[in-house]
Parts: structure tokens; C-alpha cells; sequence
């Protein structure tokens, strides 16, 4: 196990100082988005090539190389050809470009892999069985949930990109579909799955202490990079965004509720 976890973790820093090169060679930090998926699916495929696999290790690495290759494959198409993600842009202006390449090394790219590894400990511990590891209970349940989440993620993206290629829905705010439920259908989603892969972990012994990694990704989500960073850019850019706040939950999906009549 303690040699599962070394090897992850310095494969994850190879991948991340890697694409920090490239990051410095194309003055674009953004390209680190995409692989966010990558660095969670390497873990799974390292526990693979380092142990036997098992009925219950080869159900959680076609659900994780599933996710993390449909994840990739879309947040590189919507990346292509743009410039640096206003985020990173921001910051590269915030810190100077002088000492934004070598600082970036630190903020973006070490941070997401330390971030990968603590997020990626069901994968870790799942990998690690060294028993006949069957389909258990719990990787059944897990499945669905996993499926579940895979499913409101894919069509909350897919809705988003069409709303987005849509010339005539400039200026305007996507409140219909997935989006009329939750102003962040795709991050529930993103959740939810990591809930299911952690329950193919808990018939692992001390598997259900890695709830830390799902957990850690459901904070983020709301609290730091996701929910709470993108609605205080909406509200201030977007017309009409207010409005879809008050009627909107913000990550846990319910029926919208109509604007109060004034």
C-alpha cells in the first residue's frame, strides 16, 4: 500500500512538471484543465500495472478511465484554439509575468496534484486489495451512483455547449434542461460520481476513511474553484443572473421555483 501511494505520487509530479514546461513554453496555464482527469485516472492505471487484477479493480478502472476520458476529451474540444482562461490570465497579471512562470509551478500545477492525490485515495486503496476482491455489494452500489452522476454531468455539459454554439442565446442565462434544476448540474454531477467510486473502496480495510477524497472534491466544488467563484463572476457579468440565483438552488437539484412578483 505505502508503495502503491509513492509511486502515485511521483508519477502525478512527473505528469504535473511536465505539463508545466509546456505551460511555460505556451504562456498558458490553462492547459493544466484538462488533464485534472488524467492525473485521477493515472492512479487507477498504476495500481493496475502494479498488482493483480481482480473482478472488483476491473470494474472500478473501466468507471474511472470512462469518466476521466470523456472529461478530457470535452474540456480540451472547449479549450482549443482560446486563449488563457481569464482565471489564470488574471493572475499571471496579478503576480507579473516575470515571476508568474516559476510561481505558477507552485500554485496551479503542484497544488492540483497534491489536490489529485488526496481526491484519488478511493482509487488508491481500491488498487491496493490483495484479496480475490469480487464485485461486492458496495461496488454494485457504487456503480449506480457512479452512472448516475456520469449521466447529469455528460447532459449538463452537453446542454451547456449547446447553449453555448448558439449565436441567439448571447448575453442570456442557460435556466432550462438540467440547468433549470441546478445553477451547477455538471459539478453535482462530478460529485456524485466520486461518491460512487469511494464506495468501492469501503470493502476495503480503512476504505471508508478515504470519504476525505469525495469530500475534499465536493468542497472545492461548492466553496473554492466552483460554485462560489463562478456565481460572483456571473452576478457581476451577466444580466439576468441575479435573478436566476434566487430561484435556482446552487448545486443540490430541485424543481426551480418561479421569481417573486415584484
Amino acid at each position: 500500500m505505502t508503495q502503491l501511494l509513492i509511486s502515485t505520487a511521483l508519477g502525478i509530479l512527473c505528469i504535473v512538471s511536465l505539463l508545466w514546461l509546456v505551460s511555460v513554453r505556451l504562456r498558458d496555464v490553462s492547459i493544466v484543465d484538462p488533464w485534472w482527469s488524467i492525473l485521477l485516472m493515472f492512479a487507477g492505471w498504476n495500481g493496475a500495472l502494479r498488482t493483480d487484477l481482480t473482478p472488483g479493480k476491473t470494474l472500478l478502472l473501466l468507471l474511472l478511465s470512462g469518466w476521466a476520458l470523456r472529461l478530457f476529451g470535452h474540456l480540451w474540444l472547449r479549450a482549443r484554439g482560446k486563449p488563457e482562461d481569464p482565471r489564470y490570465a488574471a493572475f499571471r497579471a496579478r503576480y507579473g509575468a516575470e515571476r508568474y512562470w516559476w510561481f505558477s509551478f507552485f500554485q496551479v500545477f503542484l497544488l492540483q496534484g497534491a489536490l489529485a492525490l488526496v481526491i484519488a485515495a478511493p482509487i488508491v486503496v481500491s488498487m491496493a486489495a490483495v484479496t480475490a476482491d469480487p464485485v461486492s455489494w458496495s461496488d454494485g452500489a457504487g456503480t449506480l451512483v457512479f452512472a448516475i452522476g456520469l449521466a447529469i454531468e455528460a447532459v449538463a455539459d452537453l446542454q451547456l455547449q449547446r447553449f453555448r454554439n448558439d449565436p441567439t442565446r448571447r448575453g442570456t442565462v442557460l435556466d432550462s434542461g438540467l440547468w433549470a434544476w441546478s445553477r451547477h448540474p455538471n459539478y453535482f454531477g462530478e460529485a456524485l460520481l466520486w461518491w460512487g467510486l469511494w464506495l468501492h473502496a469501503v470493502d476495503q480495510p480503512w476504505g471508508w476513511a478515504t470519504a476525505v477524497g469525495p469530500a475534499l472534491l465536493t468542497l472545492l466544488l461548492v466553496r473554492v474553484s466552483g460554485v462560489a467563484m463562478l456565481d460572483e463572476l456571473l452576478r457581476r457579468t451577466k444580466p439576468g443572473y441575479a435573478d436566476y440565483i434566487q430561484r435556482t438552488p446552487a448545486f443540490l437539484p430541485r424543481p426551480p421555483r418561479r421569481s417573486a412578483q415584484p
